[in-house]
């Protein structure tokens, strides 16, 4: 795979964002998908600059996640902003990335990334139930390094 483009189809975009949209629905908590080539840097140091650089860490209930994926290093990270690492387990995205790297096993990497983000809005809806004043803080769609 020589292109972060290669990795998933347009189609299997859509898909993707559309997950984001449906798990977003039952909880307060924002949603992202970043996927780059490579980093230098250690991977779980690469998705906080990257949370960072796209403002996961300015939601009001501090209750972002990002889903980062290295795609050349088969590596990803979900890393969670304050509020959520604030009331949750030690262990509580282990069963998201469990759902995730049993997909990708199998080469099966869209199905993967819906079902971790899918997974990922009912985890968020036990601490942060969506509410009526509810607003989407952050784009759902994909960004690229």
């Amino acid at each position: 795979m020589s292109k972060v483009e290669d990795f998933l189809s347009k189609e299997e975009e859509h898909e993707i964002v559309e997950a984001i949209r449906v798990a977003e629905k039952n909880t307060s908590g924002e949603i992202r998908v970043h996927i780059e080539k490579t980093t230098s840097k250690a991977h779980y140091d690469r998705a906080l600059e990257v949370f960072h650089e796209l403002r996961m860490d300015e939601t009001r209930l501090q209750n972002g996640v990002l889903l980062y994926f290295a795609v050349e290093d088969k590596n990803f990270v979900i890393c969670g902003d304050k509020g959520i690492n604030d009331v949750v387990a030690a262990d509580f995205w282990h069963c998201t990335k469990e759902i995730m790297t049993n997909h990708f096993k199998t080469g099966n990497f869209k199905q993967g990334i819906v079902e971790g983000i899918l997974n990922a809005g009912e985890q968020l809806k036990k601490y942060f139930p969506s509410t009526e004043d509810d607003t989407n803080e952050l784009s759902n769609e994909i960004s690229k390094g």
